[in-house]
């Protein structure tokens, strides 16, 4: 259980940031630009449910949003200190499952089978909502590239990239759904403006 009652430390003032492990990173360090970023792509998501408020749509994006923490501890936990090599998660080790990443499949399929196959590349707009969740889409795969690049230097849960990958997927499906599903879609016309 997580426990804040000061929300200032300054044990990062020398440029540096705990991890759960009790180990300190730079504020630069691969990890900690993974986090970051994840925690980017989570206040997009935040902003992209205001614009669904009320609907089923928000309710899905509030439980994804639950996700990314979790998605930020498993990354704030790297592997081999606390719980051994394996990624599996534990009274101590909250890690991503592979039944999240089942979950956003079973969204996608559901959303997917109320639209027209795509013709064309879609532009990241139409409506309010589609565009804000298209920016949602965009931080999603800056941290999916901000994983990927801690993977090469550490290992890090399989899990826990497989949703990454997957989430930008559901969200360029929502996106089409926020847009009258695909109708209010904007096609990309290549070398239109030549």
């Amino acid at each position: 259980m997580v426990k804040l009652n000061k929300i200032y430390t300054r044990t990062g003032d020398d440029g540096t940031t705990g991890l759960v492990d009790g180990s300190r990173r730079p504020k630069h360090d691969a990890r900690m630009t993974a986090i970051g970023v994840i925690d980017e792509a989570n206040s997009a998501l935040g902003l992209a449910a205001v614009s669904l408020a009320g609907s089923d749509h928000a309710d899905l994006l509030f439980r994804i949003q639950n996700d990314l923490f979790d998605l930020g501890a498993d990354i704030a936990t790297p592997l081999g200190k606390i719980g051994g090599e394996n990624f599996e998660p534990s009274e101590m080790v909250l890690r991503m499952v592979d039944a999240q990443t089942r979950w956003l499949e079973e969204q996608i399929d559901t959303l997917n089978d109320r639209l027209e196959p795509l013709t064309s590349f879609v532009l990241p707009g139409g409506s309010e909502a589609a565009a804000r969740i298209h920016v949602a889409r965009a931080s999603t795969r800056a941290a999916e590239r901000a994983m990927a690049a801690l993977a090469i230097a550490e290992a890090v849960n399989p899990a826990a990239l497989a949703y990454i990958n997957r989430l930008s997927d559901l969200l360029f499906v929502l996106a089409r759904v926020a847009n009258d599903d695909g109708a209010r879609d904007v096609k990309w016309v290549p070398g239109a403006n030549r």
